[in-house]
């Protein structure tokens, strides 16, 4: 990925460099993108996300695995499961498609290293308590802690502006949620946050705020990374990172400096080392 290289240039390369693979379940299709050779790396976005959640980072892993990065059901390529969108069995509903899905794929006792960030790291959570054989973890600003949140700036509403002004709002929801530095917030960061925004249809904030991924990680006995930027408006990183870490001594907590919540992103080499360090 170099400088020179435009963001649509960028997202088009990554796109047509993926194995495409699309799951028909009968709760609708789960697209699944994949790159590179070697065991399986599953990488799970973020709410308002897409596999483009990843961007700086699935080419960083290729050397040692075959990365696997779904759509979730409701965003991206993936179809919208079926029913009252306010069931409160729609997440388990959630896991249920990305396991049936995966195992589809690779095989259902195929072990994976299994990453989420955000929505998705509450996911992640969920996801290795239902399907088993994941032998590391990585938590990236997970959500599900239950703990404190120090979001200060309000998000604003984009949908329906013409173009200067749904861009302008959109630069302005990054820099309230997403990255800490202004100048994080480029063509790509934008390109990314707009395109996946647009094909969101499942509302995660509710179980986000919600201490899921604490129940989660009560079963699990896999070592488990969790990183957040230092200035993640998400959590008060050290105090979630006592109520996930939960004494245990195959759990590791860390922060990456002068990075937001899309801690992947912002700091893209820096967790692109823990990445692959944790999972060689």
């Amino acid at each position: 990925m170099t400088i020179s290289q435009s963001s649509e240039d960028i997202l088009t390369r990554m796109a047509a460099t993926a194995r495409r693979e699309d799951v028909h379940l009968p709760s609708g299709n789960v697209a699944w993108r994949a790159w590179g050779n070697g065991p399986p790396l599953v990488l799970l976005h973020g709410g308002h996300g897409s596999w483009r959640h990843w961007v700086r980072n699935i080419e960083a892993l290729t050397p040692r695995h075959t990365v696997w990065v779904p759509d979730m059901p409701g965003y991206g390529d993936s179809d919208t499961l079926p029913g009252d969108p306010r069931d409160p069995m729609l997440l388990e509903r959630l896991v249920k498609a990305l396991a049936d899905s995966l195992n589809a794929l690779i095989g259902e006792q195929t072990p994976v290293d299994l990453a989420g960030f955000s929505f998705g790291g509450l996911v992640a959570g969920s996801l290795a308590v239902h399907r088993g054989h994941v032998q590391r973890l990585a938590l990236l600003g997970p959500g599900g802690h239950g703990g404190t949140r120090r979001q200060q700036v309000d998000m604003v509403e984009w949908r329906g502006l013409g173009d200067t002004e749904r861009h302008a709002a959109l630069r302005h929801n990054l820099a309230a949620f997403m990255l800490h530095d202004p100048v994080s917030i480029d063509a790509l960061a934008l390109e990314v946050h707009e395109t996946s925004a647009k094909h969101t249809r499942t509302r995660s904030k509710n179980w986000s705020r919600k201490p899921v991924l604490i129940e989660a990680m009560k079963s699990l006995s896999m070592p488990v990374l969790a990183l957040w930027g230092e200035h993640d408006v998400t959590a008060v990183p050290e105090e979630a990172a006592v109520a996930l870490v939960q004494g245990r001594l195959n759990r590791e907590a860390h922060y990456v400096r002068d990075a937001g919540h899309w801690v992947q992103f912002e700091q893209a080499e820096a967790v692109n080392k823990w990445l692959d360090n944790w999972f060689s």
